[in-house]
């Protein structure tokens, strides 16, 4: 399967490149990336595996997440995407394609995760198996709640994963024509 490319005023969403590695690992070491998220930073072998893993979706569930492209200035800034990780979370999402979201520190506050999060639901009200997607946020993170809101999500309810508080929120998308 072919990753498709969307494109937005200020963003393309595309396949992740082996050259994007230096620019995914830099960012997952910034704190204020890791602070809502895993609360460690990752490797360049983690990184790396973790850009596969998130390659692969695309391949065996028909949807996966894109590297997020500046394209102002060509520079990896961030990913987004829908993926199955089958976390034991209570209440469970399993079977629901997850959204997920990450963009490097010197993005933040531009608007660039609401554009990206927002143009790949767009594609996956056309294409994705089901017509509802959840995602987990960190109860602190308030930023990401905003986007989740922006971008069609319901309120959030409270859920459990790895031990500790997550927000689940879910969102459906607009009736297919």
């Amino acid at each position: 399967m072919t990753v498709p490319v969307i494109e937005t005023e200020r963003l393309r969403l595309r396949a992740y490149t082996p050259d994007d590695l230096d620019a995914y690992v830099a960012m997952w070491q910034e704190p204020a990336v890791i602070r809502h998220t895993t609360g460690v930073s990752f490797s360049r072998y983690e990184s790396w595996r973790r850009m596969l893993l998130f390659t692969g979706g695309w391949l065996l569930m028909g949807y996966g997440t894109w590297a997020v492209e500046e394209k102002a200035t060509g520079e990896f800034v961030g990913e987004t995407g829908f993926f199955e990780m089958r976390r034991e979370v209570t209440p469970s999402i399993e079977g629901t394609p997850e959204a997920g979201w990450v963009f490097a520190t010197r993005t933040h506050g531009k608007g660039y995760a609401t554009e990206a999060v927002g143009a790949a639901h767009g594609w996956a009200d056309d294409n994705l198996p089901i017509p509802r997607t959840a995602c987990l946020i960190a109860p602190e993170n308030a930023g990401s709640v905003n986007v989740a809101r922006k971008c069609g999500y319901g309120e959030p309810e409270i859920g459990t994963f790895m031990g500790g508080d997550v927000l689940i929120m879910r969102r459906e998308a607009p009736a297919r024509a």
